[in-house]
């Protein structure tokens, strides 16, 4: 009987284990409530997680590959920086590094990480130089956001929570982006209760697939996913798959303004949809997110279906050689 006891507790912890990953955590908002959330909630869990965050918040980048400093973080080229005078909520001052740890206290035991540039180029320094320095290879997992807003639709192909994902996947790294509603924004003491909900469903969702995966890769290789958090989200709220669709809640244009000077101000503002979506819309992202988590398979990179490509060879069959 006390053999057994011991064998049984010896199994337990081995498939304890056997479930704990490495985890690289990404975004594009830089120190957040969400990012801290879902950073407790998974080492509570048992996972081992580093974090590469952006210095400031670059939302709507996509794949951009831009570092705003090369030395030493300045403000010249970033607005966000020069109004905190440094990284987004204090995670590093001017003059630090363009690259490295946190120094804002409680967040400098090595697991933090920052780089004044893109979000791309904070999931490339979280790659190869973080994930080698920590695990000496590449996360098993890579985790971009949550977002502090849902990205749907067609804006994803514009989203720094989405570019992070397409470059780690693009790389063979099983990624998901994650994306909340803006009821998750930051609080300023990075301690938003609504945060705390959505990482704990990202925690439901990660132990699915690992359930599912057993010792295989959790998600197959040219596959990312994007998932969506609605903003009345709690427990009970369902997952349900979606997809991109055609369906968006918002009308992106081009914004042109006066200020009360009279003068010219250029942006970009947006629209909410003004049709309801049709039947077959039903299962669109933009749609499910409403009342449900959204849950979309993604294909890496844009290269099109064998049957598209075999519509371009024969159309174009005269020029090709």
């Amino acid at each position: 009987m006390k053999n057994g006891f011991i064998g049984g507790i010896i199994l337990a912890a081995c498939s304890t284990q056997a479930f704990a990953l490495n985890i690289l955590v990404v975004n594009d908002d830089g120190l957040t409530s969400n990012v801290k959330a879902l950073y407790d909630e998974l080492r509570a869990n048992g996972h081992d997680v580093a974090v590469s965050l952006p210095c400031s918040p670059q939302s709507g980048r996509g794949g951009a590959i831009v570092m705003y400093s090369t030395s030493v973080i300045t403000a010249d080229n970033d607005r966000q920086v020069a109004t905190e005078n440094g990284c987004h909520n204090g995670a590093a001052p001017l003059g630090a590094p363009a690259a490295g740890q946190f120094t804002k206290a409680g967040y400098n035991n090595g697991d933090w990480n920052y780089v004044h540039g893109t979000p791309v180029m904070a999931t490339a320094y979280g790659l190869d130089v973080v994930a080698y320095k920590r695990w000496g290879k590449v996360p098993d997992l890579v985790l971009s956001g949550p977002n502090e807003g849902q990205n749907v639709g067609k804006v994803v192909v514009h989203s720094g929570t989405i570019g992070n994902v397409q470059y780690s996947a693009g790389k063979g790294i099983p990624s998901i982006a994650l994306s909340a509603d803006s009821n998750t924004v930051d609080d300023k003491t990075l301690n938003n209760a609504n945060s705390v909900v959505v990482a704990k469903q990202v925690v439901v969702l990660l132990k699915e697939l690992q359930n599912k995966a057993g010792q295989g890769a959790l998600l197959p290789k040219g596959l990312a996913l994007n998932v969506n958090f609605p903003k009345n989200l709690s427990a009970a709220t369902p997952f349900t798959f979606s997809k991109i669709g055609s369906y968006d809640l918002y009308n992106f244009k081009f914004k042109l303004s006066k200020d009360g000077k009279g003068s010219y101000q250029y942006g970009l503002g947006y629209e909410l949809a003004s049709n309801p979506p049709t039947a077959a819309q039903a299962t669109d992202e933009s749609v499910v997110v409403q009342n449900k988590i959204a849950v979309t398979a993604m294909q890496v990179a844009y290269e099109h279906r064998p049957a598209a490509q075999q519509w371009l060879k024969i159309r174009l069959k005269n020029l090709f050689r």
